[in-house]
């Protein structure tokens, strides 16, 4: 990778945060997989599995809401308390797990908890990435960025499998309060620009946090390709995610017979293809068309997720997740960059915040696939999602052609 691809490193605040970002990363997978396992394994019911999935998404609707806070606060200094909610929340699973008082229903109760913040930790990111870093080095950043998730995804579900197999849950949480902690510590060294409000004279607390909301909303429906970003983002939580990322403890112990270690490997299968996409758009920067890759690359993936649906060997899933990540790093990125784009400085936070609020499709989508798996199994569920997302998806392109081939401005 040339050094002008790794510009983004020189910027201080992007060489704190992204190590931080990293390491929350890592415990966020970890503590996924483990928990995950656990649920399935402790009550063998598939919809509990996707219950705890939608946990973790409880407090999408307030996500927008965490959006305005670092509008007005500063977006690192809403992800350090964010950061250290995470930590606490792991040292008391840790707790329980070494007094042997963990049970089904507490895992489910500190999830859901966690759920209350863990939505709007990605938006806070990328609104962070986008007020300290330069405009044409963005849409680098925000590849180089993205390849914290990746990476997780492949070493953490990895990790996160080993250290539960080798020594027990409250070990490996051992690991993932670590992780959170440092994160949470290397985020308070990301420094920022002044906030928007202060640099124009306007006191943010002269207005309230449901003004800043519904104008916000105002915005997105306002702006040319916003409201069209933000509709795909809705529907690939609603139908890719829950095929491709909540249904696979299901998929590696029902449909390939393959243990804990198995779903380590399909999770980190999915995550080094979206680790290529996202170090392949860090590498082509500001040369590509992002409405376009948008709408390939969510073409794509459902295309991939039918053939997934139908695979019966461990080997063709893993391949199917491997593309399937690719293309689903492609989508998310050039989502993220479009809407970074296309805002306005002031409004990042509650753009980013509105765009949240399609993370609530996951939910759903998880709870009806569970309710799906049970009555008709796990190819017929994922053939309906991937034919739903693509048919939508097609008719996105046409209904909003003139926002999704040329690109807006702020």
């Amino acid at each position: 990778m040339r050094i002008g691809r790794l510009s983004p490193f020189r910027v201080r605040a992007f060489r704190f945060q992204w190590p931080a970002d990293l390491l929350t990363s890592w415990a966020s997978e970890m503590e996924t997989l483990i928990l995950g396992w656990y649920i399935l394994v402790e009550t063998g019911s598939v919809l509990l599995l996707t219950v705890f999935g939608a946990l973790q998404f409880l407090g999408t609707m307030i996500a927008p809401l965490v959006g305005v806070a670092g509008d007005r606060i500063g977006h690192r200094n809403v992800l350090c308390a964010m950061r250290a909610v995470y930590m606490l929340l792991a040292a008391t699973l840790m707790t329980l797990a070494f007094a042997h008082a963990l049970s089904p229903l507490l895992v489910l109760g500190i999830v859901a908890l966690n759920g209350m913040v863990r939505p709007a930790d990605m938006g806070v990111r990328t609104a962070l990435i986008a007020h300290t870093v330069a405009s044409d080095r963005l849409i680098g950043a925000l590849g180089i960025a993205r390849t914290t998730v990746d990476s997780a995804r492949v070493a953490g579900a990895l990790a996160g499998a080993g250290l539960v197999v080798a020594f027990g849950v409250g070990p490996a949480y051992v690991a993932v309060t670590g992780f959170y902690a440092a994160g949470a510590l290397l985020t308070l060294g990301v420094t920022t620009p002044q906030s928007h409000e202060r640099a124009q004279g306007l006191p943010a607390r002269l207005q309230s946090p449901w003004h800043d909301l519904k104008e916000g909303v105002r915005y997105v429906r306002a702006t040319r390709g916003l409201h069209a970003a933000t509709w795909l983002a809705f529907l690939v939580n609603a139908t890719a995610y829950p095929v491709s990322n909540g249904l696979l403890p299901y998929v590696a112990r029902d449909v390939y017979g393959i243990d804990q270690t198995g779903l380590g490997y399909l999770v980190a299968s999915f995550a080094s293809g979206s680790l290529v996409g996202s170090i392949s758009l860090a590498l082509a920067g500001g040369r590509v068309r992002l409405q376009r890759v948008l709408i390939a690359s969510c073409t794509g993936w459902y295309a991939l997720l039918l053939v997934l649906g139908q695979t019966r060997s461990t080997t063709g899933g893993i391949l199917c997740l491997m593309l399937a990540g690719f293309t689903q790093s492609l989508c998310m990125v050039s989502l993220a960059g479009i809407l970074m784009h296309a805002t306005d400085p002031r409004f990042r936070g509650r753009v980013m915040g509105v765009r949240m609020l399609a993370i609530y499709g996951l939910p759903f989508g998880l709870v009806g696939a569970g309710a799906l798996v049970g009555r008709i199994g796990f190819g017929s569920t994922a053939t309906i999602y991937a034919i739903v997302g693509l048919v939508l998806t097609l008719m996105t392109a046409v209904r909003w052609r003139s926002d999704v081939w040329q690109p807006a401005e702020p």
